[in-house]
């Protein structure tokens, strides 16, 4: 544990710990902090995937604009409603509202749309906490977004190195945009999530460094990491993808998340959908690496297989908000329990 701790404070040590120089002892510690701070609790988030359109055409995202296989949806605000009325009543205190960059969306009177959805979402569920996770915005949007109901807001940096950030991105999507965009949101006292893919081709255990750094510099409220996983219809997707390189991709991402805890001991870090997606057990990893959230799908199952960031994204069984029971088995099955409470970060 000594050694571990001592590895936290320099480049060369966290370099070793992301190598797997010690995943025992450095589990056990983020484990031990985890509990330390939050006890046994995980913490419920009810995602609701209400637009798969997007504008942008990113080099590894399933739902980009140039995928012409993929049919389109977007729900109207009943529906969304609909959704949260499901939720709350089966404990949901917390809804994620997750897009692409929906161009309907954009602008004034895209502004109008959202924030209709959003404060119609806050009036009829006002013990509630609402998140959005819909791309890069003005700070005139999130400032109106946050006036009409929202507290919390994922936009993840997906790689602080520039270089790596254009090669995963169409020209027109800036570095510097999408860190203005998150500096943004924390100033205008959002409860910001922040985060990476791991593993996505051409990223380096340096390329993680960077990250790690810059989210110190950021102070994110909320993380959010998983393993890069393709999509046959992008760019990416044409790579070879071995089941090994995928085994190796879930057990960085699990000393990531874990180094991430021990970093930011009171942030509030998902055990995502994707570590499911990898591998059954995925789930259960991820906590015991020192996650302490889990968002299952609210989505009308009408709809949950056309949000396909990545292929054999899991959103039935646990993965599904009306199997709550299933889920709840997993995360007693880790040592833990689902709590139905809003979750703000405790602060030290």
């Amino acid at each position: 544990m000594i050694m571990v701790k001592k590895n936290l404070t320099t480049d060369d040590g966290l370099l070793s710990l992301l190598s797997g120089s010690d995943d025992e002892a450095l589990f056990a510690e983020a484990r031990r902090i985890r509990e330390e701070i939050y006890g046994d609790a995980v913490y419920l988030r009810g995602l609701i995937e209400f637009t798969n359109y997007c504008k942008n055409n990113c080099c590894y995202c399933g739902i980009r604009a140039g995928n012409a296989k993929l049919p389109r949806y977007r729900l109207d605000k009943e529906t969304i409603l609909d959704r949260c009325r499901l939720g709350y009543s089966l404990g949901f205190m917390t809804f994620v509202l997750q897009g692409g960059e929906d161009p309907y969306f954009d602008g004034p009177k895209g502004d109008d749309r959202l924030c209709d959805i959003v404060s119609a979402i806050h009036d009829e569920f006002p013990d509630c906490a609402i998140t959005l996770s819909v791309g890069e915005r003005s700070r005139e949007s999130y400032k109106r977004l946050r006036d009409a109901g929202a507290r919390r807001y994922l936009l993840r940096q997906e790689a602080a190195s520039a270089e790596l950030y254009r090669r995963l991105h169409p020209a027109e999507m800036l570095p510097e945009n999408r860190l203005r965009c998150l500096y943004d949101l924390k100033d205008l006292g959002y409860q910001v999530g922040a985060g990476l893919m791991v593993g996505v081709p051409g990223q380096s255990l340096e390329h993680l460094l960077e990250d790690l750094k810059f989210m110190q510099k950021l102070q994110p409220d909320m993380i959010g990491i998983g393993p890069y996983l393709q999509h046959a219809d992008t760019p990416l997707g044409k790579l070879e993808d071995s089941a090994e390189q995928r085994r190796d991709r879930l057990q960085l991402t699990l000393r990531l998340l874990a180094i991430l805890r021990l970093l930011f001991p009171y942030a509030l870090i998902p055990s995502t959908t994707a570590l499911a997606s990898i591998d059954p057990a995925g789930r259960t990893l991820g906590l015991r690496a020192g996650a302490n959230v889990v968002m299952p799908n609210l989505s009308p199952a009408t709809v949950r297989d056309k949000y396909t960031i990545y292929e054999n994204k899991l959103s039935s069984g646990a993965e599904a908000a009306e199997q709550k029971l299933a889920l709840e088995q997993i995360v007693s099955g880790a040592g833990y329990q689902i709590v139905s409470d809003i979750g703000d970060v405790k602060r030290g």
